[in-house]
């Protein structure tokens, strides 16, 4: 039966794209090029709008947990940390007090929340190791162990992980990457970085499911929560959670701050501990067990593949934008405009749409993180404009080459 827990969350704001898109003329300059594309404005009532649902209630309660002996990680994208720096700098030093507390963990992850890691990994390998030093500087800490994007990983992406110099990465345990091995063991794929496998179902009951009355589980409470975790076979359990899940994606008044403040006590009850990443490295490093990576990218959204980004014809169409973007802005040598062309290689680009001739759960997670001021473009507007903001930069490069 499981003796710890990990518990991981990610927090991240998207650099949304500006709909319907601006003409760019010739010869704009690189900064202007970027108030073509971005909507700041937007970013900037997103994030007011979230921070007051989640990321200052969620902050305050995590800080009373971590203060009561709970221990827990975190991530952060540069996106959400440059948006608080600029908009809300007292939030940005509520984290900051967060991070500071020995009993969190600072995780790194791909710094743009971009797709990097899958059409160049050693421009990843890079930009990884520099987001790490880059946190160092803004928390006083060093990461040692990394996500990606959307917890994507593969045996390329360990390897590029694994040369960066991490302890240990996180991957979903899905178990068509799993096969016959539980998420509850340590893992590597042959070198020094471990692996630690987020049990999806386990979170995905807090993470999706918690406020769902038509689910069998519901209410969830706490002391329940903690006894399936109890009865869990294996070493340990990764939960892994979006910082917004906490106020959100489920409102205060689902009572999930209440389940979260209970929830190490009942935790304690069964004598289970929290315990950080590193610390599941250092405890269980001497029964690591193999596991084989997948050449095809894995992921904590959707059914675990790929798919849920390149499911539908508007997703693959965006896709080959976002390359022919960043490899024609990689000719121009300029690194302002190659930075730009990693901001467009953002996943959200692609999760905002994968809605497009689909219905089901999946989808309406997807139209719910879709702006609701693009709508009025509808459906075949919205596909249609987010294409044309890529043409537009692409066509905005002749200039530079």
């Amino acid at each position: 039966m499981v003796r710890d827990v990990v518990m991981y969350c990610v927090a991240h704001q998207p650099r949304r794209l500006k709909l319907p898109a601006q003409p760019i003329p010739a010869t704009t300059d690189p900064q202007d090029i970027e108030r073509c594309l971005f909507d700041e404005a937007m970013n900037e009532r997103y994030l007011h709008k979230v921070a007051t649902y989640c990321y200052y209630p969620a902050t305050e309660m995590f800080l009373d947990l971590v203060e009561g002996g709970m221990k827990m990680s975190i991530g952060f994208s540069f996106s959400i940390l440059r948006q608080m720096e600029s908009w809300d700098r007292p939030l940005f030093e509520l984290f900051q007090r967060l991070v500071a507390h020995p009993n969190v963990e600072l995780v790194d992850v791909e710094p743009y929340h971009s797709f990097l890691p899958l059409c160049d990994l050693e421009a990843f390998i890079k930009r990884i190791s520099k987001s790490r030093e880059d946190l160092n500087k803004i928390f006083g800490k060093k990461p040692v162990v990394t996500d990606t994007t959307e917890m994507l990983m593969s045996s390329g992406i360990y390897q590029a992980l694994n040369e960066a110099g991490f302890k240990g990465a996180l991957l979903d345990g899905r178990p068509w990457v799993m096969e016959w091995r539980e998420p509850t063991h340590l893992y590597n794929m042959g070198k020094d970085m471990a692996l630690l496998a987020r049990h999806y179902e386990l979170s995905d009951d807090v993470g999706y499911r918690f406020s769902n009355r038509g689910w069998s589980g519901f209410p969830l409470l706490a002391d329940s929560y903690a006894h399936w975790l109890r009865e869990t076979w294996g070493d340990f359990a990764m939960l892994a959670w979006d910082y917004e899940t906490f106020g959100e994606h489920h409102s205060r008044d689902t009572g999930i701050l209440e389940f979260m403040r209970h929830l190490p006590d009942e935790l304690g009850r069964r004598d289970i501990r929290t315990l950080t990443p590193s610390e599941i490295i250092d405890e269980y490093s001497d029964r690591s067990y193999h596991l084989p990576l997948p050449a095809f990218p894995c992921t904590w959204a959707g059914n675990g593949g790929m798919e849920f980004f390149l499911g539908n014809v508007a997703q693959q169409a965006v896709f080959q934008l976002m390359l022919l973007a960043y490899n024609k802005a990689l000719l121009t040598k300029n690194k302002q405009l190659i930075d730009i062309a990693i901001w467009l290689l953002q996943s959200d680009n692609l999760h905002l749409i994968q809605w497009f001739g689909r219905y089901g759960a999946e989808a309406e997670v997807s139209a719910y993180f879709t702006p609701q001021e693009w709508w009025q473009l509808g459906p075949n507007g919205i596909v249609w404009e987010i294409q044309q903001v890529y043409k537009n930069f692409i066509n905005a490069l002749d200039a530079y080459i």
